[in-house]
């Protein structure tokens, strides 16, 4: 009987194999009522690959605008956070130091810029110093003359009335600079 089911086995396989390949002769030419392949352009195979190579070109183009538009995100997100971080009281104090062997003579062209300046400075320092890790109590001192000096400004930074309280904001920048001198762990 092994010979019998290996005879109707192979039958069924020549019979498969003859209906596939019916269907592959089928396929090998278009036929319509109006000959082969009437209604059926040609295209030339350099076509089809010219298409593929410019979606393929136009799908890394995408990619890659796709790559920079997350490069310039991420880009923009670190400069905000940037700009949002506190300052660091070295770099305010820094600022401040340098207006140190500058003075003015009050009514002077240059006293309206190194007053404006000084207080500035003074403004960013008590920014940073506020907003530094050890906390405001460790700045204790130069806040309250900062704190000081801005409540006898009352918020007018007019260069009239910087000039009436230059002694006050240069004295301020002074006595800062003193007790930052006194600690060289905030500022180095």
């Amino acid at each position: 009987m092994s010979i019998r089911t290996n005879a109707r086995s192979a039958a069924k396989a020549v019979a498969a194999a003859a209906v596939l390949g019916a269907f592959l002769v089928g396929c090998t030419s278009v036929s319509t009522s109006q000959g082969p392949g009437d209604d059926v352009p040609y295209v030339d195979p350099s076509v089809n690959a010219s298409v593929a190579a410019k979606a393929a070109d136009d799908a890394a183009a995408a990619r890659s605008a796709s790559d920079e538009a997350s490069a310039e995100a991420e880009a923009a997100a670190e400069a905000e956070a940037a700009r949002n971080r506190p300052e660091a009281v070295r770099d305010a104090f820094a600022g401040l130091q340098a207006t140190l062997n500058d003075n003015c003579t009050p009514g002077s062209a240059n006293c309206a810029y190194f007053l404006g300046r000084v207080n500035d400075e003074l403004a960013r320092l008590d920014k940073a110093m506020k907003a530094d890790a050890q906390g405001p109590g460790h700045f204790k001192e130069p806040l309250a003359r900062i704190g000081a000096l801005r409540k006898m400004l009352n918020g007018d930074t007019s260069t009239a009335n910087l000039e009436k309280h230059r002694s006050e904001l240069i004295g301020t920048r002074d006595r800062i600079n003193t007790w930052m001198q006194g600690h060289p762990e905030d500022y180095r």
